[in-house]
């Protein structure tokens, strides 16, 4: 099984996470179970394209005396497919390696709030786990964040960490040769372009298909600023 089981077995301090061990094991033996789908709302004007670019609205020539309304302000949905990293030491926070040259770092930063939709196809269950966001990258200030990440990155294989080292995501590749003599020093440190999020649940949302069972886990803050999670059966 991955490092992501291995991170699930350590420290089950919430409810959800015992659900979320035994369906890591139950599911090991399928590559995929160990990747889950990652959410960002954030919001977009009605004139903005999804390259961008601003659309004019059409007016069928009528000629206005008065100024161009403000465009309204549509939520967009984005969903990115990541490998589950394991789980912060001593705590429930979610970690999930990424680009930092990707354009969702910037949607992220704007609304820091996600959803992980994770499903395990053998046993039939689902989890949506969501919270907010946190984006480490090589410019963050504290020198406890950057040694979080910088595990993370030595966490990592070395050949996923040669992605970083590539060019841009969504850019044309100028050179085949150029990936594939790429070479990095396993020893070194995160490049740049290396850029670690962690998620903080705030609520879990657990449905078993099998047993046909729905759980609501929803945290909340104790008095010593510890964490205590309710949970509560609803309908499927």
């Amino acid at each position: 099984m991955s490092g992501g089981g291995g991170a699930a077995a350590s420290a089950l301090s919430s409810p959800w996470r015992s659900l979320l061990h035994r369906a890591l094991e139950a599911n090991a033996h399928l590559k995929h179970s160990t990747f889950f789908q990652l959410s960002n709302r954030f919001f977009r004007p009605r004139w903005v394209g999804a390259a961008g670019r601003r659309i004019a609205p059409s007016y069928s020539g009528v000629r206005r005396r008065s100024p161009l309304p403000c465009p309204p302000i549509l939520p967009v949905l984005i969903w990115i497919f990541v490998p589950f990293r394991g789980f912060q030491a001593q705590c429930d926070k979610i970690q999930i390696n990424t680009d930092a040259r990707n354009n969702k770092i910037g949607e992220i930063r704007n609304c820091p709030f996600g959803e992980i939709c994770w499903y395990f196809a053998d046993t039939w269950e689902q989890f949506r786990i969501s919270g907010s966001i946190d984006v480490i990258d090589s410019s963050n200030p504290e020198p406890a964040m950057l040694q979080l990440r910088e595990r993370a990155w030595f966490g990592s294989s070395v050949k996923s960490r040669l992605q970083y080292i590539g060019p841009c995501p969504g850019v044309p590749v100028p050179d085949d040769d150029l990936v594939e003599n790429s070479h990095l020093d396993p020893s070194a440190g995160p490049v740049d372009a290396f850029c670690l999020l962690v998620l903080d649940p705030e609520k879990v949302d657990y449905l078993s298909l099998k047993s046909n069972q729905r759980l609501m886990f929803t945290r909340s803050q104790k008095g010593d600023g510890s964490n205590d999670w309710r949970a509560e059966k609803i309908n499927p």
